[in-house]
């Protein structure tokens, strides 16, 4: 993707955060007929590579997981994103040289999928995926809650992937290349406007305004 260097986002640690937080990635592959794109949510394991691998399944009959060739395939990330109004810049006021833009974060990675379908190691792969996600339950759901005939059938029907990272970008669109006045105007309007995502954008460019 093209990033400026001022956009350019390159501690690992950031990157996997905004993955954890957005876990829901496009995984696009490239298929006989073209390029193909799937929704799947990811969880990423830090331990295993250098700069992490992508665990997930995918169900039996989406044809994605017969089709893997030996290029790699992009997984894309999608953090905050949100609307910036040029009417919040101190600048825009003095001389009504500002216009409008749009800030997110995202992640792209790159890697060689692989396929499981052995089914103690994809009952493993959903246990940590269920456990992650039902962390903040009051009572977390475990797959043992379920019917063992049941889980048995269901995981027949789906097989697990993993995507080794081989390379990794990250671009933070936070107005990093604006003056302080405009940034802290920035976070104020943000705060104040208060949609969907504003409230993390606001985070993200707090973290980079000019000292």
């Amino acid at each position: 993707m093209y990033t400026p260097k001022h956009h350019e986002e390159h501690d690992l640690p950031t990157l996997h955060a905004l993955m954890r937080a957005h876990p829901l990635g496009t995984w696009v592959t490239q298929e006989p007929g073209g390029l193909v794109a799937n929704h799947i949510p990811f969880m990423v394991d830090a331990s295993r590579g250098q700069w992490g691998t992508l665990r997930a399944h995918v169900a039996r009959s989406n044809p994605v997981w017969r089709s893997l060739a030996t290029t790699p395939s992009l997984v894309i990330f999608q953090g905050a994103d949100a609307y910036i109004s040029p009417s919040w810049y101190p600048s825009k006021h003095a001389d009504g040289k500002a216009v409008p833009t749009w800030n997110y974060a995202t992640v792209h990675v790159q890697g060689h999928p692989r396929v499981l379908d052995d089914k103690d190691a994809v009952l493993q792969l959903v246990s940590d995926l269920t456990a992650l996600h039902e962390s903040s339950q009051a009572v977390p759901w475990q797959v043992s809650d379920a019917p063992s005939d049941y889980i048995d059938k269901l995981l027949g029907a789906i097989v697990g992937i993993e995507i080794p990272i081989a390379a990794i970008e990250g671009k933070w669109k936070v107005n990093q290349n604006h003056p302080r006045a405009n940034q802290l105007g920035l976070v104020a309007g943000l705060t104040a406007r208060n949609r969907p995502h504003d409230a993390e954008m606001a985070a993200m460019v707090q973290r980079h305004i000019k000292s």
